[in-house]
C-alpha cells in the first residue's frame, strides 16, 4: 500500500475565503467574515456565536435499557467479544464432547485435524481480500432495508472476533493433541518422536504469541507484538508443514505412499491454502516513489501515484524496515485524480522520523484494504467526527460527496498543524464543517456536541477517527441511547 507531479485541483486551490472559523458562523458572508493571511489560525470568532453555539445545553436523553444490560452489552460484550465468545464455546463444546464420547482413545491425527481447521480460519481471515470481500458483502446492503439491518451490517469490522476466537481455540486444541501424540509415542502407537518433538516446539510457539498477544500487552508494546507475532508465526508455519507431513506418513495406510496420502489429507490442502495466505501480501511488497509535504512538526503528507485510485474506508500499508514493522494509514483519495495521499501524524518514533526526514521510496505491501469506515455508505446520513489527524480516514468521505454528512473536526491550531491545503480542501468540500479549535476554546463535550449535530442534521449514524479513550466513549455514548455509531476497536 513514480511521485505525483501535481497536487490535485482540490488541493491546490486558491485560498478559501471562509476559514475554519468564520466558516461556522450562520448565514454568513465572505465579505463580513473578513481576510486573513494564509498559514494564520484565523480564530477571530468567539465561542457563543459559532455554529456549535447552544450544544452545552443540549440535554442528552436518558440511555436505553438498564445500567449493567446496556454495560454489557456495548462495553463488556462487544459484538467482537461475543464472535470471540460463539467460537471459543462452540470449540470448547466440541473439545469436551469428542473426549467424552472417546475417552482417551482419541487419536492424534483426529485432534491435529481440528487444529489446522481452526488455524486457518484464523489467518484467513486476515487475509487482504477475505476482508475486503467481507465489506463489500455487508455494504452491499441498499438503504431502503430498514435502519436496525443496516446498523447490524454496518458492524461488519467486528469480524476479528473470528480470527482472535480460532487462534486461541487452536491452541488450546494442540495441548491435547500433543498429550496423545505423546502418550501414542510412549505406549508404541503410530506417532514417532519427530512428530513429538515438532509438536511441542509449535505449542510453545503459540502460547507465547498468545500471551504477547494479550491487548494491555499489546497496547503497550505494539511494536514488539508486532515482530514477535510476524516472526513466530512464520516460524509456526514451516513447523506446522513439517507436522503435517510427519503426522501423514505416521497415519497413511500402509499400501499408500507419502505424495498420495498427502493429496488425500485434508489438513495438507488447509496448510497449503492457509500458507498461500500468509505470502500473498508478500508478493505484492514494493518499494515506491514517494512525494512528501511537510504540513507542520507534527504532521506531513504522503503522495503515491503507482495505483489508478483507492476507495472511501480503505488504508494502506507503509514501512521503511519491511521485516520488522508496518504502520497503516488512511488512503485519501480525490475524484477523478489519479493515485491517494496519506496524512502521517507524529505518534511515536517512526512517524517523528517521517517528518523530520521524509523519504523519496518508501515499502508498501498488500493491496488497499477496507477499514471500519468503509461502512458509512449504509447510511442516509452522518455525522463524521474527526480529532487531530483522524481526519485521515474521514477525508476521502468528503471529497467523495456520496454521502451527505457533518463533519465535526477537533483539533488544537488546525492550520498550522496539517495545511492549508488540506483544510481548504476539506472546507471546500464541506462547507458546513464544524472545525472546533481546542486550543482556542478548550476540549468540548464531545458526547453533548456529537448528539448535538446529529439532532441538528437528522443524522442516522456517527462515525468517529480519534485516540481509543475518546472513540470507546462517543461510541458507548450514541449507542446507549440508540444512535448507531462506528469506530475502531483495536484488534490487531
Amino acid at each position: 500500500m513514480s511521485s505525483i507531479a501535481h497536487p490535485s485541483p482540490a488541493l491546490t486551490s486558491e485560498k478559501n475565503t471562509f476559514t475554519e472559523i468564520p466558516t461556522l458562523l450562520k448565514n454568513t458572508s465572505p465579505e463580513s467574515a473578513g481576510n486573513s493571511d494564509t498559514g494564520s489560525e484565523h480564530s477571530t470568532v468567539e465561542k457563543g456565536i459559532i455554529g456549535w453555539e447552544g450544544y452545552d445545553q443540549t440535554p442528552l436523553p436518558e440511555k436505553t435499557q438498564g445500567h449493567f444490560a446496556r454495560n454489557a452489552r456495548h462495553q463488556i460484550f462487544s459484538l467482537y467479544r461475543r464472535l470471540f465468545g460463539v467460537v471459543f464455546a462452540t470449540n470448547m463444546g466440541v473439545l469436551i464432547a469428542t473426549f467424552v464420547k472417546g475417552g482417551l482413545n482419541v487419536s492424534a491425527q483426529h485432534l491435529g485435524l481440528i487444529v489446522i481447521s481452526n488455524l486457518f480460519v484464523s489467518i484467513v481471515m486476515r487475509q487482504d481480500y477475505v476482508i475486503n470481500a467481507w465489506f463489500l458483502v455487508f455494504t452491499s446492503v441498499p438503504l431502503s432495508f430498514p435502519l436496525f439491518i443496516r446498523r447490524i451490517a454496518a458492524r461488519v469490522h467486528h469480524i476479528g472476533g473470528f480470527h482472535s476466537g480460532c487462534a486461541v481455540s487452536g491452541t488450546i486444541w494442540f495441548i491435547p493433541f500433543t498429550v496423545q501424540a505423546t502418550r501414542e509415542m510412549a505406549n508404541g502407537g503410530k506417532a514417532s518422536p519427530a512428530l513429538v518433538g515438532v509438536a511441542y516446539a509449535i505449542l510453545t510457539l503459540l502460547i507465547g504469541m498468545l500471551i504477547l498477544a494479550y491487548p494491555a500487552f499489546r497496547r503497550d508494546h505494539h511494536d514488539a507484538f508486532e515482530r514477535t507475532h510476524r516472526f513466530a508465526g512464520w516460524s509456526a508455519t514451516a513447523l506446522f508443514w513439517c507436522l503435517v507431513l510427519f503426522l501423514v506418513r505416521d497415519y497413511k495406510a500402509p499400501e499408500l505412499t507419502l505424495g498420495k496420502a498427502l493429496v488425500k489429507s485434508a489438513p495438507f490442502w488447509l496448510l497449503l491454502i492457509l500458507t498461500l495466505s500468509i505470502i500473498s501480501s508478500w508478493l505484492r511488497l514494493r518499494k515506491v516513489n514517494v512525494r512528501a509535504e511537510v504540513l507542520s512538526n507534527h504532521a506531513v503528507r504522503y503522495y503515491f501515484d503507482y495505483v489508478n485510485r483507492t476507495y472511501p474506508g480503505q488504508f494502506i500499508r507503509l514501512s521503511d524496515k519491511p521485516l520488522t514493522e508496518w504502520h497503516s494509514f488512511a488512503a485519501i483519495a480525490v475524484p477523478g485524480v489519479k493515485g491517494y495521499s496519506a496524512v502521517l501524524s507524529r505518534a511515536g518514533d517512526w512517524t517523528s522520523g517521517q517528518i523530520s526526514e521524509p523519504p523519496s521510496k518508501i515499502w508498501v505491501r498488500g493491496v488497499p484494504c477496507y477499514g471500519a469506515l468503509t461502512v458509512s455508505c449504509l447510511f442516509r446520513r452522518v455525522v463524521f467526527v474527526a480529532t487531530g489527524s483522524g481526519i485521515g480516514p474521514i477525508a476521502p468521505w468528503i471529497f467523495d460527496g456520496k454521502v451527505p454528512s457533518k463533519l465535526l473536526w477537533t483539533a488544537p491550531n488546525v492550520r498550522q498543524t496539517f495545511g492549508d491545503n488540506l483544510v481548504d480542501a476539506v472546507l471546500k468540500a464541506a462547507p458546513d464543517a464544524v472545525i472546533y479549535d481546542t486550543r482556542t476554546h478548550g476540549k468540548p463535550d464531545m458526547v453533548k456536541l456529537v448528539y448535538h449535530l446529529v439532532k441538528e442534521t437528522n443524522a442516522e449514524a456517527v462515525c468517529i477517527i480519534s485516540n481509543q479513550k475518546l472513540t470507546e466513549k462517543v461510541v458507548y455514548g450514541m449507542m446507549s441511547r440508540g444512535i448507531p455509531a462506528i469506530g475502531a476497536i483495536w484488534d490487531s
